[in-house]
C-alpha cells in the first residue's frame, strides 16, 4: 500500500472531530444502534499495542445489579473526593456533574490483561505498563470513532478500581483502565466542560523542552 496524503477538506474535519471529542457528562436516555456500537469497537481492532500484544478485555455493564453497584462506587469514591477540596473549590466541586451513569445507555468496563502472553512480552519487559498504554491508546480511537458516529463517550475516573473489579468478577491479573458511558450527547461543544464551569483552564500552548 502506497503513502495516502489525505486532503485540506480531511485534515480540517478530523481537527473538528478532535475538538467535538469532548468528555461528556449529560446524555440523552435514547437507544445506541448496535450496528453502530459494533463499527466504533472495531476500532480497539485497529489500536496499536506494545507487541501485539492486544491486551484491552472489555465488559459490558448491563445487567442492572451491576449498573447499581457501579453506580454506588462512584458515588462513594465522588463523596471521598469532594472531602479532599475546601471553600470555594469545593462548592464548586459539589455542582459538577461528573457522571453520566444514570442515563447512558451503553456502559463498559476495559481492563488491562497485564498477564497475557499474547506479544510474547516484546516490548513489555523493561516497561510494563506499555500494555496499558496500549489499551488507552485503543480507548482514544473507540473515542474518535463514536464521535464521528455523533455518539458522545464519558470517562468515569472517581471510582475504587479494586472494588469494581471484584464487583464485575474479572480475573486478578485484570487492572482496570476506565469505566465508560456511551450514549447521545445532549449538546456539543469544542471547549470542555470543566472549563465552561471555571473548574480549569485549557493550555493555549504545548510546552516543548529542547534538551
Amino acid at each position: 500500500m502506497q503513502d495516502q496524503a489525505f486532503s485540506d477538506d480531511f485534515r480540517t474535519q478530523f481537527d473538528l472531530l478532535m475538538r467535538l471529542r469532548r468528555d461528556v457528562r449529560r446524555f440523552r436516555t435514547d437507544a445506541v444502534d448496535e450496528a453502530v456500537l459494533t463499527r466504533c469497537l472495531d476500532a480497539f481492532r485497529l489500536a496499536p499495542s506494545v507487541g501485539l500484544s492486544e491486551p484491552w478485555r472489555v465488559i459490558r455493564v448491563e445487567s442492572a445489579a451491576a449498573r447499581d453497584a457501579a453506580l454506588k462506587n462512584f458515588q462513594a469514591a465522588n463523596t471521598k473526593a469532594l472531602d479532599g477540596y475546601s471553600g470555594e473549590k469545593a462548592q464548586l466541586y459539589s455542582q459538577l456533574k461528573l457522571s453520566g451513569m444514570q442515563e447512558a445507555p451503553v456502559q463498559l468496563a476495559v481492563f488491562c490483561d497485564d498477564a497475557t502472553h499474547k506479544g510474547q512480552g516484546l516490548g513489555a519487559g523493561t516497561m510494563p505498563e506499555m500494555r496499558r498504554y496500549s489499551v488507552v491508546s485503543a480507548i482514544t480511537l473507540f473515542w474518535l470513532a463514536l464521535r464521528s458516529e455523533g455518539l458522545g463517550l464519558g470517562w468515569v475516573s472517581i471510582l475504587d478500581p479494586d472494588r469494581m473489579a471484584r464487583d464485575l468478577k474479572v480475573p486478578d491479573n485484570w487492572r482496570l483502565i476506565g469505566y465508560f458511558c456511551v450514549g447521545w450527547p445532549e449538546a456539543l461543544s469544542d471547549t470542555p466542560e470543566l472549563e465552561q464551569v471555571g473548574w480549569e483552564n485549557r493550555a493555549d500552548t504545548l510546552p516543548i523542552e529542547i534538551r
